[in-house]
């Protein structure tokens, strides 16, 4: 998966604006135009689309995680030159809050089945020796399970009203 797909993926499922995404770079230490964000959100083939580098991801990410978490106090964690889709994983965990069972919760909500310790296996040193590679597969099912998670989706004015909104002709 590229920068780009993570950012627009994480930007759906939270319903983020542009101002939102300004500021939660912002949490991080990194200026950013609201033309940039426009630039990375765009398909590959757009002849405006920029790519998002590691660095600016991380960034993201970090200010997300002082979002959700709260800024930690002393000094800020360093930015990652380069990202894995390990690093993305654990640092959306970090941002989440979550556990080992709500990371199998969400995976399995994207129809994909994993266990506890293959899980854990992607949030090893690199030098361990269970220490596993996540995969697009991986990164791609579980930015899934966390959008049917907390995506709500809003309705349009196309969408017709439920049996119990409709006013009733009896009255």
């Amino acid at each position: 998966m590229t920068n780009n797909d993570v950012l627009r993926r994480i930007r759906y499922t939270f319903d983020f604006s542009d101002s939102k995404m300004i500021s939660l770079f912002a949490l991080a230490g990194e200026t950013v135009t609201r033309e940039q964000i426009s630039c990375w959100l765009k398909r590959d083939d757009h002849a405006d689309y920029k790519g998002l580098k590691d660095y600016l991801l991380a960034t993201f990410l970090n200010g997300l995680i002082n979002d959700k978490r709260g800024v930690k106090e002393g000094e800020p964690a360093p930015i990652e030159k380069e990202l894995t889709n390990n690093i993305v994983l654990r640092k959306l965990r970090i941002a989440l809050n979550f556990v080992d069972n709500d990371m199998v919760d969400v995976m399995a909500l994207a129809d994909f089945q994993i266990s506890k310790p293959e899980l854990t296996a992607f949030f090893r040193r690199p030098g361990h020796k269970h220490y596993r590679i996540c995969k697009d597969q991986i990164l791609r099912n579980f930015l899934q399970g966390i959008q049917i998670k907390y995506h709500v989706a809003k309705p349009t004015d196309t969408e017709q009203p439920s049996d119990f909104e409709t006013p009733s002709e009896e009255l």
